[in-house]
């Protein structure tokens, strides 16, 4: 049987709960990477910066509804520019 170059060995299973990312060969700037990588897409600081204090549900249904308009507001923008 032939030998195949540039084969990788399959990785351990993770079995770690939450966010978490296994160092191969000391790269431990590529682990850094990844794991920051992780997060961004995980939104948890974003969470955790929202949950740092309360907010009045009245407040938060403000937003909402403001973000709402302005949302309405930018898509009628651009239906008009583009007649």
């Amino acid at each position: 049987m032939k030998k195949r170059k540039n084969f990788r060995k399959k990785r351990p299973k993770d079995d770690a709960v939450g966010l978490s990312v296994t160092v191969f060969n000391n790269n431990v700037e590529g682990a850094l990477k990844v794991l920051k990588r992780k997060v961004k897409d995980s939104n948890l600081m974003l969470e955790l910066r929202k949950k740092a204090y309360y907010e009045k549900p009245s407040k938060l249904r403000r937003e909402k509804k403001n973000l709402a308009k302005l949302r309405n507001k930018y898509k009628l923008e651009k239906i008009e520019k583009n007649y």
